[in-house]
């Protein structure tokens, strides 16, 4: 065997790896700064809860780090050049162990301490990039320097794992960290270093989030039962979705979830929900789940396919809820799922679908997005069909306020409104043709008298602006529509006279057309729009500008303009002005904690905080009484999640909304 003589790689134990390395790890000053965020401090410590769970044979491998060796006149340093979060994070992890096993177990505080100090010394065995390096010994070691610990990601992901550690289970993770191993590569002076990392982290093509999920379903099956589970359940899957198959998995999270999945430009967001959602997967549960997934994905390409639905009525219903794009698809789904289950009639499976359009159009005309929407109207149905229909109805825009819109603003989705206002068959050969173009010509004319070049400037630009709303737009068959196209409206008329739509011949008998006539026509067609997109349901305020705060968007860290995210928040009908994550989560608990202190003490019960009896490690702190005291170190994400969380646990999370700034909705 041929040896590289630049590079050195060995399987290691990771705690053993640490505890009897002479050698101090060195973070360069080139390398980024610590950016774990609390998500990935708790995906770690789930992984070492799970693999210490396992048996003595069961390891947990946790990649490849990559270091330089220096030696100089002083001790041996090597230079990390690839595995500074994960090494800085089990750091912080085992001092959080060490802290909260304290003197009570003498032996397992030393191997903790071998870990995390040089023998004999106070010099932590890393040492990270030198503006930090204080801050992270400070943290590492409990020395109280509130100014200098305040700010940092080392004393944000301490705090959470000090939060989360039990003093009976220390020894219980102390076993899974015991089971953690990885690739030691160390290089020779010879070696460059810059294209070794290049090539363990970018070389490759990225795997995406289904494949992610693939590979999490199967991996740890034997291979018989990977070969049975292939072709049993993915195969279908794939078959079911095809290209689609990243988009099912995330529809069918939000609908399995009802809460929206963050899908980011080279993230891993549906992956990550999907292993929240399916913490453990043995090979009996996974056949359970896996039957559910497979069926779901056959709806799924049913909605793709409309055709494939077996009765007309619904086919027709899908192609029509097709028109708006794929974003009502987890509740879709949903309902479809439960009328093929024998849950959901059929009557009121397609009441419920031409609901879903009126509120997606009518949202469309007055132009509200439908963004974080479909999480929403998930959780309604789970209260049932009828508020299912009333939450659909709540948010929905009024008559009023859509006829306006009609009037003066254009008509979205023209073909789709035009075809059902006109009764024309939906699988036939229409095409939209406006009466005054978007781009009339000199010539064009709308009584054969005066040509457009005769008009004013301002009947010009109202004539424009009216171009494409609903009153100046026809549905014309398309070997008519082509004859019609950029004429003027004498000539238009003789065409729209041949149709078979009443609604376009009508217009035919129109002896001029002018900005009255399309106001006048947008009025009459604005009445039958009422009719085809109605509004069932009480009338209620409407509260499209506010977003529950289920649906509130996490944000990473503390990003740029984060102190002015909120305008306000409406709390239980009381207006609060908050502007941002930090002031809400302070408020939020203090007034449960007066309110309903149960539903608090059993959300920290089952969180793990954010309220102690005591204040057991430096940071930011704020007191609820004299024995309980609210933590107030965690990251944006963090609190979010803990304010949704308790506001679930008090019963309340439907009554709570924020109404995001302008800084808010930019970020």
């Amino acid at each position: 065997m041929i040896s590289a003589t630049n590079i050195e790689a060995t399987a290691v134990n990771t705690v053993g790896w640490l505890s009897t390395a002479d050698a101090t790890i060195v973070v360069p000053i080139y390398q980024r700064q610590y950016r774990w965020d609390i998500g990935a401090c708790e995906q770690l410590l789930a992984d070492i809860r799970a693999v210490a769970d396992l048996d003595d044979t069961r390891m947990h491998f946790i990649g490849s780090i990559l270091s330089a060796e220096s030696r100089g006149a002083g001790p041996t340093e090597w230079v990390l050049i690839d595995g500074q979060q994960r090494i800085t994070t089990l750091m912080l992890l085992v001092a959080a162990l060490a802290h909260t096993a304290g003197t009570q177990d003498a032996e397992l505080s030393a191997d903790l301490l071998r870990v995390l100090v040089h023998p004999g010394t106070t010099e932590t065995k890393l040492r990270p990039h030198r503006a930090w390096a204080q801050v992270f010994q400070d943290v590492v070691l409990g020395v109280d320097r509130p100014a200098a610990v305040r700010d940092s990601r080392f004393a944000d992901n301490y705090a959470f794992f000090r939060s989360q550690i039990r003093p009976d289970e220390v020894a219980h993770l102390w076993r899974g960290l015991r089971k953690l191993e990885h690739v030691a590569i160390t290089l020779g002076q010879g070696a460059n270093a810059q294209q070794i990392f290049e090539s363990l982290n970018s070389t490759g093509e990225p795997l995406q989030d289904h494949e992610l999920i693939h590979n999490y379903v199967l991996m740890g099956l034997t291979h018989a039962e990977q070969t049975q589970n292939e072709d049993e359940f993915w195969a279908p899957i794939e078959a079911h979705t095809g290209e689609h198959i990243a988009t099912f998995w995330n529809h069918f999270l939000v609908m399995v979830g009802g809460r929206e999945v963050a899908v980011t430009a080279g993230g891993r967001g549906v992956y990550e929900a999907f292993r929240a959602q399916y913490p453990r997967l043995d090979s009996a549960s996974l056949r359970a789940h896996a039957a559910r997934w497979r069926d779901a994905a056959q709806v799924y390409g049913t909605l793709l396919q409309p055709e494939r639905a077996a009765d007309r009525a619904l086919t027709e219903q899908l192609v029509h809820l097709n028109t708006f794009g794929r974003s009502m698809y987890p509740l879709t789904m949903r309902l479809y799922g439960m009328h093929l289950a024998g849950d959901l009639d059929r009557e009121t499976l397609v009441a419920l679908l031409d609901q879903l359009q009126s509120l997606l159009l009518r949202r469309a005309v007055v132009s509200i997005t439908t963004d974080r929407l479909v999480a929403r109207l998930l959780r309604s149905l789970e209260a049932g069909v009828d508020a299912l229909a009333l939450g659909m109805s709540r948010v929905t825009p009024s008559d009023d306020r859509v006829r306006v819109a009609l009037k003066h603003s254009p008509l979205p989705h023209p073909h789709y409104v035009l075809t059902r206002l006109s009764g024309a068959a939906t699988d036939g050969a229409f095409d939209v043709d406006h009466v005054v173009p978007a781009a009339p010509g000199d010539e064009w004319t709308g009584d054969g008298v005066r040509s457009w070049s005769e008009f004013s400037e301002d009947e010009q630009n109202s004539l424009r602006a009216l171009s494409g709303t609903l009153g100046n737009l026809v549905l014309l068959e398309e070997p008519l529509a082509e004859q019609a196209f950029d004429r003027s409206f004498p000539a238009k008329q003789r065409v729209y006279s041949r149709s078979s739509l009443a609604v376009t011949t009508a217009v035919a008998t129109v002896p001029e057309w002018n900005t009255s006539r399309i106001s006048e026509r947008s009025g009459s067609l604005a009445s039958r729009f009422m009719e085809v997109w109605s509004r069932p349901g009480p009338l209620v305020i409407d509260d499209d500008g506010l977003t529950p705060i289920l649906d509130a968007i996490p944000r990473r860290g503390w990003p740029r303009g984060w102190q002015r995210e909120f305008a306000y928040v409406e709390y239980v009908g009381e207006h609060w002005e908050v502007p941002d994550i930090k002031y809400l989560f302070n408020r939020i608990f203090k007034r449960l904690w007066a309110d309903d202190r149960g539903a608090v003490e059993a959300f920290c019960a089952r969180r793990g905080g954010p309220v102690y009896p005591t204040q057991a490690w430096n940071g930011q702190w704020d007191t609820l009484d004299d024995t309980h005291f609210l933590y107030m170190g965690w990251d944006s994400r963090y609190m979010l999640a803990a304010v949704q969380g308790v506001l679930l646990s008090a019963g309340i999370a439907p009554e709570v909304f924020v109404k995001y700034s302008y800084i808010g909705e930019v970020m």
